[in-house]
């Protein structure tokens, strides 16, 4: 076989993945299931999408290789083939922000309008808990966090946090996170402790970069769970790039 057909099969091979990411459905599918393994009935009511649709869209992430399933009684168990597809999808999201204009503008003008505030990074995260400065806040649903959260965080869903707030102490600065930069769950935590006289800032990326950068991840629906590493059996520590590194 000449060297150009090799080359063109292999490109054509490279293919088979990008189809596989070339849907919005898709894309949310893999930050989900970058958070930990879900069944399609989970995945159906997170996503808002019938079940029938999402088992499609994961048969189509299957075929590329891109996730990896388990049959336990009545329910097919999806997880991603590695922490490798979620940091693809990942740079797919920086690559639009940073070429595609009408991206950019969506980002600063719906989200960054939605906080003034500079959000915290993990590196910083890290040290405001080590040092007792902060608390972490996870609001997304009680069953992601049950699947692993950031080590010591507690658990404090969206919809039950109104409720919640007398119990969260106003002396140490509050840090809400959820599935990621795009995720609203945290812009309104924090909208709403701010409102109720607590200090609070959201973790500018979710739960999904935190655990494939290797920082401490727990699972249970206790906070302070049994601890976890990183997709793949072994820890990972993503480096950082000297611009993103934190300045405190």
């Amino acid at each position: 076989m000449a060297r150009e057909d090799i080359a063109l099969r292999l490109y054509s091979e490279l293919t088979r993945i990008a189809k596989a990411l070339a849907s919005s459905s898709r894309l949310q599918l893999v930050v989900l299931l970058a958070q930990g393994e879900r069944t399609v009935e989970s995945l159906a009511r997170a996503i808002g999408l019938p079940m029938a649709n999402v088992s499609h869209h994961l048969q189509t992430l299957r075929e590329a290789r891109l996730v990896e399933a388990r049959k336990e009684g009545l329910y097919v168990h999806y997880r991603l083939a590695g922490s490798d597809v979620f940091e693809l999808a990942d740079m797919l999201r920086r690559v639009g922000e940073h070429r595609l204009a009408e991206m950019d503008r969506i980002v600063k003008h719906y989200l960054g309008s939605r906080d003034k505030l500079e959000p915290v990074r993990m590196e910083e995260l890290l040290k405001r808990v080590k040092d007792g400065r902060a608390i972490v806040l996870d609001v997304r649903p009680q069953e992601e966090f049950g699947h692993g959260h950031i080590a010591g965080a507690i658990s404090v869903p969206l919809d039950r946090l109104k409720s919640r707030l007398a119990k969260l102490p106003k002396r140490k600065e509050i840090i809400a996170y959820c599935r990621g930069p795009y995720c609203v769950m945290a812009f309104k935590a924090v909208r709403l402790l701010r409102a109720q006289g607590h200090r609070a800032r959201r973790l500018e990326e979710g739960f999904p970069e935190w655990r494939v950068a290797g920082f401490p991840v727990a699972v249970g629906t206790a906070s302070g769970g049994r601890s976890a590493r990183a997709p793949g059996g072994r820890e990972r520590r993503r480096r950082v790039p000297r611009s993103r590194r934190s300045k405190g």
